[in-house]
């Protein structure tokens, strides 16, 4: 009787697979059905298929029980049936590496793969190969050459594969069989002809030289090979990359030749190369890009696809190119295949003119329902890309996103809108509002906390400052009664920021804080707490320091400086100015089109790279005594890329000293370099007081030489300073080859470009997410103000991306970025000067012949202020 299969079967997919529930001991007890006589094939078959199967599984065989069953296979031979001799070449190549002795079948594999029927002798050439080691390879090399040029395709293309396989492990041997791959790659069979080229490029790999010649005899004397001529493309794509050669090149030529031959895969494999060559003009695409779309009208879905698909890339970097398409495009929308139809609507969102847009978005919404949310993800982010273009359009998006938001759908769908909701917001200052409450009403019914967290907490943000903020509450007090903890947390910080910005909310929210005080989880209720107190004291600064504005601090470095305190008990309070500050503000990442994969495990804090210098300087006993790494900057270039030494510096900051970092390598393959070190004049009162050494740099391996340099005691405000390094060595020349040095060398140097430490190497960035609180915080003790007229400057752009990247110091509220046409513009920084003191500069900036700055400074201590101004003077 036959099994019934229900409909939930056949879903999960548990009736489909016969093999399922194999025992590997049940399956090795059945193999000794292979030492009865006579042998039934049938059987047997059956058995080996279930051998292979759990090896494909990953099922592990200990080498006894994988020997015996070989063995027992081995006995098979004796069977002239063709099916189970087939199978059993197939046996041994999997069973190859983890049984022992597998050698004895070496003389039935030889005896089969020079006999008469050709249907045994490829599969019995690879199975040899897989046996075969180096001392063996002698043995066999004559049948190997013969077989590479047979005259049955199926023998030659085996020997060449097996050949191909063989080369990482005795490359010297098969490059002796270079003049049959020569005489196969000449043969008329397609595959034959592919497999000896694939021989002949990877003997030749490393000979650049090599590969040009075999690539100009290729080219001129043809192939009938279509899978040879993707591989030649794909060659002289890598050769043209690796030469950097233009595109006046014959491999170029060569590629666009093949965009008019008669075979659609090495048409599309043209068209791909070129591209995706760095560098290529609209002129050189042109020709790519009118191959596709012909391609787009095809009647295959693989080749439309295809088509779209290699569109969709050239549209991110030339839009422009693509435009010609649209209407091929446009017509694709509407394709049976759903994942044509959606390439295709992304690539129109990243051509498509303003005016298309509303067009495009009734036209996306028709089949949006209809696609898998892999797909629709990809959709949401061609329209957040949109939204940056055209930013006059956010209206017509966000009513699309909303409606996205109301669908069905997994995580990464939801989250991938949010966060294009969530950046608009970011972008467009008047769709604050409607994105807002379009947020409010999903975290109504949202099920992901992650989600609901990350909405709590721009509420917060955001929600204070609008004109009506008291309509946010009723939502975020929803989530207090029927939500989980970690939603519930995150909904209390949230009515904390409201409480603190608006006082005419801060009694509501003090009630709504004492009922949270109730809650049954202890986070829940500790947040409730702390904000009730704060909140109550009604003082500006705290609200600043313990509401807007949380710690700036290197979470790692934190918990490592708690240690530390813990094993020295001490008298003294805990000091947070000894905990590395944060190096980057938390921002949010914008997804990237990635296969989702949901970990259940906690994620574990990465270190910054900060937190990794501290550490490698720690470890060097000359800077134990510095106290913690105050700010590490980016690396600079000391030399040429070119040169025969490549030097960069990184200069890491303490509270009174500096440690340059010299990353050195040495190119010259003839040289060993020791004793390097990089000597430092300087132009100020700044010390230097101590040199460590590389010990050696030999060929192409990178080492680290320091010097460490006092900062001037008596002048806080001498911030900057030129010095001029000069790096000196022992060189011992030496075998190119071997890398053996002499006995003795000489000393030399080597003249570096000048390094200038400015203020900002003295100022670390932090975020202040509200900066009028933080501004109220620091207080005007110590404010001065001053006025400076930047004449080379011509735009607001380019003066405040001058001022940010002079100070080294954070923008906040987004004040980075410059509103069109808008002749006034305030800059708001943040930072934390060396030694742990709060500095903040508000720059007012107004476009008249040049660009004039109003530079308003406060901080906790005065030195600081007069530091900075004295630097933009």
């Amino acid at each position: 009787m036959i099994k019934k299969f229900d409909k939930k079967d056949e879903e999960s997919g548990s009736g489909s697979n016969p093999f399922q529930h194999l025992e590997k001991s049940a399956v090795l007890q059945e193999a000794r059905i292979f030492n009865e006589t006579p042998i039934n094939p049938r059987r047997c078959l059956h058995i080996l298929t279930k051998i292979i199967y759990l090896l494909n599984q990953g099922e592990h065989f200990g080498t006894t029980e994988a020997t015996e069953a070989f063995f027992a296979m081995t006995r098979l031979f004796q069977s002239n049936d063709q099916t189970l001799r087939r199978m059993c070449y197939l046996t041994i190549k999997e069973m190859a590496n983890i049984s022992e002795d597998v050698i004895i079948v070496t003389s039935s594999l030889t005896k089969d793969m020079t006999g008469k029927e050709d249907v045994y002798r490829g599969p019995a050439i690879r199975a040899l190969c897989r046996i075969t080691d180096t001392t063996m390879l002698q043995a066999i090399e004559r049948y190997m050459k013969q077989a590479i040029v047979d005259k049955v395709p199926s023998v030659s293309s085996s020997a060449l594969v097996s050949s191909l396989h063989m080369v990482k492990m005795s490359y010297d041997v098969v490059k002796r069989w270079v003049n049959e791959a020569q005489e196969a790659a000449s043969s008329d069979n397609i595959m034959v002809q592919y497999h000896a080229l694939g021989l002949l490029y990877h003997l030749r790999k490393n000979d650049r030289l090599a590969v040009t010649k075999m690539l100009n005899k290729f080219t001129k004397s043809g192939l009938k090979s279509p899978f040879a001529y993707c591989m030649l493309i794909r060659i002289a794509s890598k050769l043209l990359d690796e030469t950097e050669g233009g595109h006046d090149s014959p491999l170029f030529d060569f590629i666009e030749s093949c965009l008019r031959n008669k075979n659609e895969m090495v048409v599309y494999e043209a068209a791909s190369a070129i591209v995706h060559m760095p560098n290529c003009t609209a002129r050189e695409l042109a020709p790519a890009v009118s191959v596709l779309q012909l391609f787009c009208s095809s009647p295959k879905a693989a080749l439309r696809y295809a088509a779209v698909r290699t569109l969709n890339k050239v549209a991110m970097k030339h839009p422009s190119a693509v435009t010609a398409c649209n209407l091929d495009l446009e017509n694709l929308i509407t394709d049976s295949n759903r994942s044509i139809a959606t390439l295709a609507i992304t690539t129109l969102l990243k051509t498509g003119s303003e005016s298309s847009v509303d067009r495009l978005m009734k036209q996306i919404s028709s089949f949006v329902s209809e696609i898998s949310d892999e797909f629709k993800v990809v959709v949401v982010q061609a329209i957040s890309a949109l939204c940056q273009k055209y930013p006059r359009k956010h209206s017509v998006m966000m009513n699309f996103l909303s409606n996205m938001l109301r669908d069905d759908g997994g995580f990464e769908y939801k989250r991938a809108i949010v966060d294009c909701i969530i950046s608009i917001i970011e972008e467009n200052p008047e769709s604050k509002e409607t994105g807002l409450a379009h947020l409010c009403e999903f975290i109504e019914d949202c099920e992901h906390t992650v989600l609901a967290t990350k909405i709590l907490h721009l509420l917060g943000k955001e929600g204070p400052r609008t004109p009506q903020p008291s309509k946010y509450i009723r939502f975020i007090f929803n989530r207090v009664v029927l939500e989980s903890e970690a939603v519930r947390a995150a909904a209390v910080s949230a009515l904390a920021k409201f409480g603190a910005q608006n006082d005419d909310l801060l009694p509501s929210v003090l009630v709504l804080m004492q009922r949270c005080m109730m809650d049954s989880d202890d986070e829940v209720r500790d947040r409730a707490t702390f904000y009730m107190n704060v909140l109550q004291q009604k003082q500006k600064a705290l609200n600043a320091a313990y509401i807007f504005n949380g710690l700036s601090v290197s979470i790692p470095g934190l918990e490592k400086s708690l240690h530390q305190y813990t094993l020295e008990p001490s008298e003294k309070p805990f000091d947070m100015k000894t905990v590395p500050l944060a190096t980057t503000p938390i921002t949010e990442q914008k997804t990237e089109i990635a296969p989702v994969a949901t970990s259940k495990l906690p994620e574990k804090l990465a270190p910054s790279r900060q937190d990794i210098y501290q550490e490698q300087l720690a470890s060097i006993p000359e800077f134990q005594g510095l106290g913690p790494l105050f700010k590490s900057s980016e690396p600079v270039q000391l030399t040429e890329a070119e040169t025969e030494y490549v030097v960069r510096c990184i200069k890491h900051t303490f509270a009174r000293h500096m440690v340059f970092q010299f990353d050195c390598t040495n190119t010259l393959n003839d040289q060993l370099l020791q004793k390097v070190v990089v000597q430092m004049e300087p132009s100020e009162a700044y010390e230097v007081i101590h040199y460590i050494l590389a010990v050696s740099l030999p060929y192409n391996q990178p080492g680290s030489c320091y010097t460490l340099v006092r900062l001037p005691a008596d002048d806080p405000t001498a911030v900057s300073c030129t010095f001029s390094c000069t790096m000196k060595y022992l060189v011992r020349d030496c075998d190119p080859n071997t890398g053996e040095p002499d006995d003795d060398g000489y000393d030399d140097e080597y003249v570096l470009e000048d390094l200038e430490v400015t203020v900002a190497d003295h100022i670390q960035k932090v975020l202040k997410p509200n900066f009028g609180a933080a501004w109220e915080e620091v207080g005007d003790e110590f404010e001065k103000e001053e006025t400076f007229a930047l004449a080379s400057v011509r735009t607001l752009d380019e003066a405040v991306s001058n001022i940010v990247s002079f100070l080294g110091m954070q923008p906040c509220e987004r004040s980075d970025k410059v509103p069109e046409n808008k002749n006034s513009h305030v800059l708001f920084l943040a930072g934390v000067f060396r030694g742990g003191h709060d500095t903040l500069v508000r720059a007012r900036l107004a476009m008249a012949d040049g660009v004039t700055m109003q530079v308003t400074v406060r901080s906790s201590v005065e030195t600081v202020v007069d530091v900075i101004l004295a630097s933009v003077g």
